[in-house]
């Protein structure tokens, strides 16, 4: 299950390993490792999405290597055959990108669940918090790479002719139709040729919880004709909230396994001028 409900997190808390992945965007001048520190699900491990990604890229939170990637697994005390439950306090939905990266490094994907809602809706319902320090234990974590769920530059370039994937795009439409300017100093406004729009925040309700299928289906529906399709890719500005939508793809359809252009528009508008 892709999503698990803060009273379903409560009632197992002990069972699963879990993870605040919060990430938030610049502008917001949030500390997410501060914020962590003050106030966290006992036993939650910090993930930081831009220390752990590939430190070697000039494009912002790529994927790491596999080698990296083990290292960190590992240092964070995860195991392979453990049940992670991963959540965020972020209004881009961060822990998305987490699950897609577990998945992409070979973490099964019944193992791997996003809470619900987030802190904001465990606060809420009055489930515990603490600010104690989570101990972890080292690992010999092993990975391998899903490379056939990470699109890159060329196959989006070579997909404008020949149309073999839907790439769908998950920032807003004001950003998508170019009518404003990218956050991203260099970075063109616009979108990529024959790429359709669906806002992330389309498939998440005011609670920040994901809508449920049938509303997803709808809205897939919309742009998606086959919504059955596998050959789906998502982008968005920098590779966060498209993992939003893929696993919100995910919910209407099972067999679909995420896949996402990671250099996303933060890569494309800085190349294509």
């Amino acid at each position: 299950m892709s999503l698990v409900s803060t009273e379903w997190l409560f009632e197992n808390k002990d069972k699963v390993k879990i993870i605040d992945s919060s990430w938030h965007l610049p502008s917001e001048n949030r500390n997410s490792l501060k914020e962590y520190s003050s106030e966290h699900i006992p036993n939650a491990i910090y993930f930081d999405i831009d220390k752990n990604s590939d430190l070697n890229s000039n494009l912002p939170h790529m994927l790491p290597n596999k080698d990296m990637w083990e290292k960190i697994m590992s240092s964070n005390g995860i195991s392979n055959n453990d049940k992670i439950v991963i959540y965020d306090n972020s209004k881009v939905l961060s822990s998305c990108r987490l699950w897609y990266m577990l998945l992409y490094f070979g973490h099964s994907k019944k193992l791997v669940s996003v809470l619900n809602g987030g802190l904001e809706k465990w606060k809420k319902n009055n489930f515990p918090i603490t600010e104690d320090h989570t101990k972890l234990k080292m690992t010999n974590y092993k990975a391998y790479e899903n490379k056939f769920m990470v699109k890159n530059l060329d196959e989006i370039d070579q997909n404008i002719e020949n149309k073999v994937f839907s790439l769908v795009d998950a920032r807003s439409k004001d950003r998508f139709e170019g009518k404003t300017n990218e956050p991203r100093e260099g970075v063109r406004s616009g979108s990529i040729k024959n790429s359709i729009c669906i806002p992330f925040n389309n498939v998440i309700k005011d609670d920040k919880t994901f809508k449920d299928k049938e509303e997803l289906k709808v809205i897939f529906n919309n742009i998606i004709s086959n919504i059955d399709n596998n050959n789906v890719v998502f982008s968005c500005g920098s590779g966060i909230t498209s993992c939003v939508l893929a696993l919100a793809y995910s919910l209407i359809n099972n067999n679909y396994n995420p896949t996402i252009y990671d250099g996303s528009w933060a890569e494309y508008g800085k190349i294509f001028k």
